[in-house]
Formats: C-alpha cells, sequence, structure tokens
C-alpha cells in the first residue's frame, strides 16, 4: 500500500535493495557508456577524476542516508507525500524539477540506446529507443514485487560485467592506465565543481527509489542503508574511469567511451555481453523514474479513496510519459544533453531538495530524537 511501511524485510532488503536501487536510477545511459564521466571527470586528470568521484559518493551517502531516515519518519514512501511533508505547498516546485528530469534523463536514455543497437547491430538509431521504452513499460506494469526483482538481478549483472571489464582492460593495456596515473600530477583547484555537479544532479535519485524503504524497521536501518547506498552506487564508475585513464586525455572527447574501450580489448564476445549489460542499466535506469512516478500518482489515488490504477494503468502512464521524452534524443544528442541538461538540474535539485533537506529535514530528525530508534512491529 502506498504511503504504509510494511513489517520488516529481509537483509537484502533493508540495506542492500536501496543502494541498488539508487544505483539503478543513477548508472542510466551516461554513466554506463562512460559519457557523463567524460563530462564531469575526465578534465580533472587521473587523481583529480577519482577525487571528484570520491566527493560525490560522499554526498550521495549523506543525503541518502538523511533521505531514507526522514522518509520512514513521515512514512512517506513516495515523492509527492515526501515533499508535502518537507516544503509544504512549496512540493509543486520539486514535483516541476523532476518531471524536467524525468524528461531529460529519458531523452539520454534514449540516445543511448540509439547509439548502442546501431554500434553493435547496425540499427537506426531510433530502433533502439524503441525496444528500450517498450522493455520499460514491460517492467514498471506489474509494480513494486517486479522492479524490485530487476534492481536485484540487474545489478548482479552489471557488478560483474563491471569487474569483467577491469580485468581485459588491465590484461590488454594495464601498463598505459599505470603510465597514466603516474604521470598524473596533483588535481587541478576545479576537481570539486565536476564532483559536486555530478552528484548534486544525480542525488534526485534518493528521492525516487523512497518506494522500495517500506523493508526498513528503524532509523537505524535508514542510516545504514543511506550510508552504503552512495559506494554501492560508484563503484562501477571508479572501475569504468580506472579503465579509461590508459586512453587520457584523448578518451574525453568519445561520445561512447565504453564502445571505443571495448575495441581496444579485442576480447570475443565481450564486446555484445557489455552492450547487453548497458541496455540492461538503461532499462533499471527508466523503470526507476517511471516507477516513481507512478508510485506517485497512486498514493494521490488513495489519498483520494479511489483504488490505485492497475497493470494496464500503469502501462498507460508509462506509455503516456515515454511517448515524447524517447524522441527528443533523436533532435538534440547524448553529448549535447549531457553536457547542457545536467548542469541546469544541479542547481534546481540543490535549491529545491538538498537545502531544504539539510535543513528542514535534519532539524525534524534531530527534534524527534532517539524514540524513533524503535523498530517499527509487525
Amino acid at each position: 500500500m502506498v504511503g504504509e511501511a510494511g513489517s520488516g524485510g529481509s537483509w537484502f532488503q533493508r540495506f542492500l535493495l536501496p543502494g541498488f536501487a539508487l544505483k539503478a536510477v543513477i548508472i542510466g545511459g551516461g554513466y554506463a557508456t562512460g559519457r557523463e564521466l567524460a563530462e564531469y571527470f575526465v578534465p580533472a586528470g587521473p587523481w583529480g577524476g577519482l577525487a571528484g568521484m570520491l566527493l560525490a559518493t560522499l554526498i550521495w551517502s549523506v543525503v541518502a542516508a538523511l533521505t531514507f531516515a526522514l522518509a520512514r519518519q513521515l512514512h512517506a514512501y513516495d515523492y509527492r507525500s515526501f515533499f508535502q511533508q518537507l516544503l509544504g505547498p512549496g512540493w509543486v516546485l520539486f514535483e516541476a524539477a523532476y518531471l524536467i528530469f524525468v524528461v531529460l534523463i529519458l531523452a539520454v536514455f534514449g540516445a543511448a540506446a540509439g547509439a548502442i543497437g546501431a554500434a553493435t547491430f547496425g540499427w537506426p538509431e531510433l530502433m533502439g529507443a524503441v525496444v528500450l521504452a517498450a522493455a520499460i513499460l514491460f517492467a514498471t506494469a506489474f509494480g513494486e514485487a517486479g522492479v524490485e526483482r530487476l534492481f536485484k538481478y540487474a545489478s548482479m549483472l552489471i557488478y560483474a560485467v563491471y569487474a569483467l571489464f577491469l580485468f581485459f582492460a588491465l590484461t590488454r593495456f594495464g601498463d598505459r592506465i599505470g603510465a597514466g596515473f603516474a604521470a598524473a600530477g596533483p588535481p587541478p583547484d576545479g576537481w570539486m565543481a565536476g564532483g559536486i555537479t555530478y552528484a548534486s544532479y544525480n542525488i534526485v535519485g534518493a528521492v525516487v527509489v523512497l518506494p522500495v524503504l517500506r523493508h526498513l524497521t528503524s532509523r537505524r536501518d535508514a542510516l545504514i542503508a543511506g550510508a552504503i547506498a552512495g559506494p554501492l552506487t560508484m563503484l562501477p564508475a571508479i572501475l569504468f574511469f580506472v579503465a579509461m585513464m590508459a586512453f587520457y586525455p584523448g578518451i574525453g572527447d568519445e561520445t561512447l567511451p565504453s564502445d571505443f574501450l571495448l575495441r581496444q580489448m579485442a576480447v570475443p564476445g565481450f564486446h555484445l555481453l557489455f552492450q547487453l549489460m548497458i541496455f540492461t542499466a538503461l532499462l533499471e535506469s527508466g523503470v526507476g523514474a517511471i516507477h516513481a512516478i507512478n508510485e506517485r500518482i497512486a498514493g494521490a489515488f488513495e489519498a483520494r479513496g479511489r483504488a490505485a490504477p492497475g497493470t494496464a494503468g500503469r502501462a498507460l502512464i508509462g506509455a503516456a510519459i515515454l511517448a515524447g521524452c524517447m524522441f527528443v534524443a533523436a533532435r538534440v544528442g547524448l553529448v549535447d544533453l549531457i553536457a547542457s541538461g545536467y548542469r541546469i538540474l544541479a542547481w534546481l535539485f540543490l535549491a529545491v531538495y538538498v537545502v531544504p533537506l539539510l535543513g528542514i529535514g535534519t532539524y525534524r530528525l534531530v527534534k524527534r530524537g532517539p524514540s524513533s530508534m524503535q523498530e517499527v512491529r509487525p
């Protein structure tokens, strides 16, 4: 039931699922293909890029821990009810920013899926976006249980493939990676800007994944889940970034750094496996974004005493959202979408989410005191 906590879940559901869900929302088209890493971390060089990624990880962990704890305290498991209680009438500001975010990321996912389909199978770019949209609709139509299973099994595939990716990078051109880090100087002055920008527009994922928090049983669960969500989310990106440094700085100009590195590895069959993994990452990110809207609508229906949309209703909602978003990519392109739109979103989410959370949200958590540490009993 939307807005109500469950009776407690397994260890996986309480501590790992929120982090896997956050990774699912964030990994998306630019992260999985390496394009976001090229945009925000490669310009700072090997050590500066790593420093920026660690800073982003810390920001994610802090904001996710506060968000999860406050959501549990407020019994707010969709973004509408969360921001109604955090911002009052100002909650509509977040919804407007989130809708812009959904349009942008789904366009990015469409562009990435189109580029992958064209590079791997020689498809027209529109075909990849259509296949991705159909898969997102299928996955979101079956509600919370189906979404949680997708996050679990897709995460296993993604971590395994990234581990193989780093292994092949080290065995094929590990000497170049070592030389790149050895030759690099100290991080330049601007390394923090990339980390803060990247963390700011992506941290909205902590609100997108609120539906999976119903398994939490205490504030302690929430804080631990939030703290480990940052590292769980950033680990694949760090593995990817290390491999990219073999071809620094030229790798920063590649539209699909993943495809470039796979060609250098030249491992039979792995190129196709990696592209399948990227498609899976696009799928779970798109599912996370659409599922959050479905849960927001379900919460509004139930607040008015009406039944939440069923399988067909969820599919129709997803289709309506995807119909316009996916095809923005055809006119703008992956590089321009990431370079321009995401920086605007970073400022929007800082203003309507992070600042109120750190101020109002932290005050409410502290004011509540240790009583909220008590476990919820079935």
